[in-house]
């Protein structure tokens, strides 16, 4: 497709200044009001673990999950470069398990890039990736899938010391041939020092404004996910409380017959009717 986004333009969109716009989804019909919004880049994140699926963490998400989701996904793109989460343990073993995974959610489930979590420990594997001809994305600061070694899910990069290391962790996946990053709660001029020094593109949660794009969970921008709300997410609106009501609203009018009314049922000839045993 002639508009379609490719990794060459989101670098473009970097050096001209333009922001980056990435969502997530994790089915066809949130995709469809996701490029209908128009989204540059869609995340299928292993978030869906949680906001989809009910998990108190990312942690147990599995391939096939990731792959259901990644195709559900692709299958409604028309426009956005989708980005598919490698899940936790399906490329930390070694790079052969990697590539074959990863390779997985190109070929079965249509993405155009993966994502996995970590720096300077990850960079022979992102490079291996990449070798093998699949495009990946970068993330550092805080890694969800490795939350408990960082304390729980908390800002990193407050010391020098932490902040020293994701600035490297940023510029290894840059020099493992990464085409983005996402910086996940870190300070913002930390974010922005970091957007200046790469050029790849960054993208950033909870990172502040200075990074070349930003991403929110899809359940957190409509309100729909309540188990709790980030303090870097902002909601756009209560999905929630309306989808509630309307589920309410349902409910009322069955049990009060109101609903179905004449209107939603169909018609059948009297003949017909006559015909039948009473």
């Amino acid at each position: 497709m002639k508009d379609r986004m490719t990794l060459p333009r989101l670098r473009e969109m970097k050096v001209r200044g333009d922001r980056i716009v990435m969502h997530t989804a994790y089915n066809a019909w949130q995709m469809a009001l996701v490029e209908g919004a128009g989204a540059d880049v869609v995340l299928v994140g292993d978030s869906v673990g949680m906001v989809e699926h009910g998990l108190d963490s990312t942690v147990p998400v599995t391939l096939e999950m990731m792959l259901l989701h990644c195709a559900a996904v692709t299958r409604r793109r028309t426009r956005a470069l989708v980005v598919g989460d490698l899940p936790f343990l399906s490329y930390e073993v070694d790079d052969r398990e990697a590539v074959r995974n990863a390779g997985r959610l190109v070929k079965e489930a249509g993405v155009d890039a993966v994502k996995l979590e970590g720096g300077t420990s990850r960079e022979a594997t992102i490079r291996t990736l990449v070798t093998a001809g699949i495009p990946v994305v970068g993330h550092v600061g805080l890694t969800p899938q490795t939350a408990v070694q960082l304390g729980g899910f908390r800002v990193q990069g407050k010391d020098a010391g932490r902040a020293r290391q994701i600035l490297e962790d940023a510029e290894a996946v840059q020099r493992a041939g990464a085409c983005m990053v996402v910086l996940e709660c870190v300070p913002s001029p930390l974010a922005e020092l970091i957007t200046r020094r790469l050029e790849i593109p960054t993208i950033g949660i909870g990172a502040g404004g200075g990074c070349d794009g930003q991403v929110l969970v899809f359940h957190d921008i409509l309100g729909i996910f309540r188990d709790f709300t980030p303090k870097f997410v902002r909601r756009y609106a209560e999905g929630g409380t309306l989808l509630g009501e309307a589920l309410q609203s349902y409910t009322r009018e069955v049990r009060s017959g109101a609903f179905p009314g004449e209107e939603h049922g169909f018609s059948l000839d009297p003949e017909v009717l006559r015909e039948l045993p009473s």
